[in-house]
């Protein structure tokens, strides 16, 4: 079982959303959730963008031994929590 870390799931979600994603809200991914009932949807598809972002962002600047740890790293990134949370934060 891993450990909580800050809250989040781990270090590796806490870390990516604290960097890379703060300030950041599902809007800017176009997601604009509406109703409960198209919760999952939009959590899945707000989770690939930001993956897909992240892992955009890492490519632009990393090459070699650095990209293959940052990909690592990322790996352990628990995606779908921080998009749930970009979604709580967006309906509240």
């Amino acid at each position: 079982m891993t450990e909580k870390y800050n809250g989040w799931t781990n270090y590796e979600t806490w870390r990516v959303n604290l960097e890379m994603l703060d300030g950041m809200s599902c809007t800017d991914f176009g997601i604009h959730p509406v109703s409960e009932d198209e919760r999952d949807r939009d959590i899945r598809q707000l989770e690939e963008s930001i993956e897909a972002y992240v892992v955009e962002l890492v490519e632009m600047d990393a090459k070699g031994f650095a990209l293959d740890l940052a990909l690592s790293f990322l790996n352990k990134v628990d995606w779908q929590e921080i998009a749930g949370h970009m979604i709580s934060d967006y309906t509240e």
